[in-house]
C-alpha cells in the first residue's frame, strides 16, 4: 500500500515508519519478461521439478553456399528468453526457479568479420535471466543437473530431435509435455507482449496509410510492396510478419498471392495483406483498396460493403467468454444473406446453404486466428472449429461445446472475405451445392477478384481494443480522395 492510496491516513510524530526507496532503470523496466514466462510454462506443466531445455536457432548457410540464411529466432526459445541472437541455449530449473542463458563463446574471426558476439555482462544487463554462461559450460552444467535432480524430474524438450548431448545413461527425457504447455502459456498475452503487438500495428498502420496516399501514382503491384516495406524499415521494423500480399483484380481472389508483379491498369481493387513485425511480435492487417480514377464499379462497392458488414458485426461481439465459433457462423450467415440479395446465391435457408458448403466457395477460410510471436500464433486449442490448428482451414466442424472461449488478454484477428475465384467457381459447377449458386451472376464479379478486411483485436473483459490503426472504410476513401486531388 502506498501512502498516496490513503488520503485520510494521518501519520503522527511518534509513529515508526520503514521507508524503502528502490530505483529501477528504464532498461530494467523494459526487459522481456522471460522469467515470468518460464514460471507460467512450469505452472502449465504442473511440475514441481525438472529442467526445461531449449536450443535457439543456429547460424546456417544456404545449401552449397557461403552466404547465411536470414536469421529468424525459434519462437518457443524467444518466449522463454527474449533473446534474438543466434547459437544460444536456455535451461530453466523448475525446482530452483533458475533461468540460465548460454551464449556463444567469443570468436575473434566472428568479431573481425561480423562484429563481436554478445558478452556475458551485456547479456546479464539486457535479459531477464538468473545466470549467463558461455556455451563451453553447457554440457558440464547439464551433467551436473542430471546427476543431482534427474531422478526426481525429467529434462523437458520440445522435440526428440532437440535432445541435449549428455554422456550419461538412463537419461529421463520428456518430449511430449513441454510443447502443449508452452502453447497454452502463449495463448494469453501479458502487458509487455501487447505493447509489442501494438507497436507492430502502429508501424503497419503508417505503411498502409503511405500506400493509400500514393495509390494514384502506383502502376504495379510491386510498387505497393516496395512502398509498404520501405516505410516499415524506415520505422525500424526490418522484418515482416509474413510475405506481403498485394493482389489486384483476379489476383485478389488468390488467398496467399505473393508474386506481386502485375500491372494495376484496368483493375478495380487491390487486396493488401501486410503486417510488420516488432521485436519478434507480429501484426496482421488487410485492407482492400479501390483503384483507378473512376471509382470502383457497383459490383466492387457491393462486395466491399458486404465484407465490411461481416467484419463490423463480428468485431462488436468480441469479448471475454464468447465462443469464436459463434462469430464464424455469424460471418457466414451475413455473407449468405448478402450474396442472396445480390442474386449470387439462390433461395434457401441460411442453415441449408451453410451446410451444403455453397457459402464456402465465396468465403473459403476461417474468420481469424491468434496473433503473437507467430502471425498464426499457437494456443492450447484452436480458436475456431474451422481451423486444423496449423492455420489451415478445414470444412469439418468439431462439437460446439468443445470449441474454446475467448479469454481476456488474447490477441485475435477478425478477417472475413468474399472472393470470386474462377477456378473455384468452375469446380463448384460439378458439385451438389451448385444448385444454390447463380453462376451467371457470380461470374460478373470475377473482375472484382476479392475483398478482405482484417484487424487485430485485444480481447478484454467487457469487450475489445482494436490494435489496428490502418485506415479502412470511409477513412480510407477520404485519404484516397484527398491525395487524388493533391
Amino acid at each position: 500500500m502506498r501512502v498516496s492510496d490513503q488520503p485520510d491516513l494521518v501519520i503522527s510524530r511518534d509513529d515508526t515508519c520503514d521507508i524503502c526507496l528502490t530505483g529501477v532503470t528504464e532498461s530494467e523496466c523494459d526487459k522481456y519478461p522471460a522469467k515470468q514466462h518460464a514460471r507460467r510454462v512450469a505452472t502449465k506443466l504442473g511440475a514441481g521439478g525438472g529442467l526445461l531445455y531449449l536450443a535457439g536457432k543456429a547460424s546456417v548457410n544456404w545449401g552449397d553456399s557461403d552466404q547465411p540464411r536470414p536469421f529468424r529466432q525459434r519462437r518457443y526459445f524467444y518466449y522463454l528468453s527474449g533473446v534474438d541472437e543466434a547459437d544460444c541455449y536456455l535451461t530453466y530449473d523448475i525446482r530452483n526457479d533458475r533461468l540460465t542463458l548460454y551464449i556463444p563463446n567469443f570468436s575473434l574471426h566472428h568479431a573481425v568479420w561480423m562484429g563481436p558476439t554478445l558478452t556475458a555482462d551485456e547479456a546479464r544487463q539486457r535479459y531477464d535471466v538468473d545466470r549467463v554462461r558461455y556455451y563451453d559450460a553447457l554440457q558440464g552444467d547439464l551433467v551436473s543437473w542430471v546427476d543431482r535432480y534427474n531422478k526426481d524430474g525429467p529434462v523437458y524438450i520440445l522435440h526428440s530431435a532437440q535432445a541435449p548431448d549428455i554422456p550419461t545413461e538412463g537419461l529421463w527425457l520428456d518430449d511430449e509435455s513441454l510443447l502443449p504447455a508452452m502453447d497454452a502459456a502463449r495463448g494469453v498475452k501479458d502487458e509487455y507482449e501487447i505493447r509489442m503487438i501494438r507497436e507492430a500495428n502502429r508501424i503497419s498502420g503508417l505503411a498502409h496509410r503511405k500506400v493509400l496516399e500514393n495509390i494514384h501514382r502506383i502502376s504495379n503491384e510491386r510498387e505497393i510492396e516496395g512502398l509498404f516495406l520501405g516505410t516499415c524499415v524506415s520505422q525500424g521494423a526490418k522484418n515482416q510478419a509474413y510475405e506481403i500480399i498485394a493482389g489486384s483484380g483476379p489476383n485478389a481472389a488468390v488467398l496467399h498471392y505473393v508474386k506481386n508483379n502485375e500491372p494495376l491498369s484496368g483493375r478495380q481493387l487491390v487486396c493488401l495483406d501486410a503486417g510488420a513485425e516488432w521485436n519478434c511480435y507480429a501484426s496482421d492487417v488487410t485492407r482492400t483498396i479501390p483503384l483507378g480514377r473512376d471509382w470502383p464499379s457497383k459490383y466492387a462497392k457491393d462486395i466491399y460493403a458486404l465484407v465490411e458488414e461481416m467484419q463490423e458485426e463480428c468485431i462488436r461481439r468480441v469479448r471475454q467468454g464468447v465462443r469464436f465459433r459463434e462469430l464464424y457462423e455469424l460471418a457466414h450467415a451475413i455473407a449468405i444473406k448478402g450474396l442472396q440479395r445480390l442474386g449470387i446465391l439462390n433461395d434457401g435457408s441460411v442453415e441449408e446453404i451453410r451446410q451444403s458448403g455453397a457459402s464456402s466457395i465465396f468465403f473459403p477460410h476461417g474468420l481469424g486466428h491468434h496473433v503473437g510471436l507467430e502471425v498464426h500464433d499457437v494456443s492450447e486449442r484452436p480458436i475456431t472449429a474451422s481451423s486444423s490448428g496449423n492455420g489451415q482451414p478445414q470444412s469439418e466442424f468439431v462439437p460446439e461445446m468443445s470449441t474454446p472461449l475467448l479469454q481476456e488478454g488474447m490477441v485475435i484477428t477478425i478477417e472475413p472475405g468474399v472472393y470470386f475465384n474462377k477456378l473455384a467457381l468452375e469446380n463448384a459447377r460439378t458439385l451438389s451445392l451448385a444448385k444454390y449458386i447463380n453462376f451467371e451472376q457470380a461470374e460478373r464479379y470475377i473482375p472484382v477478384g476479392g475483398v478482405r478486411i482484417e484487424d487485430d483485436l485485444l480481447v478484454t473483459r467487457t469487450g475489445y481494443e482494436n490494435l489496428t490503426t490502418a485506415p479502412k472504410g470511409e477513412a480510407m476513401w477520404e485519404i484516397i480522395r484527398r491525395f487524388e486531388m493533391s
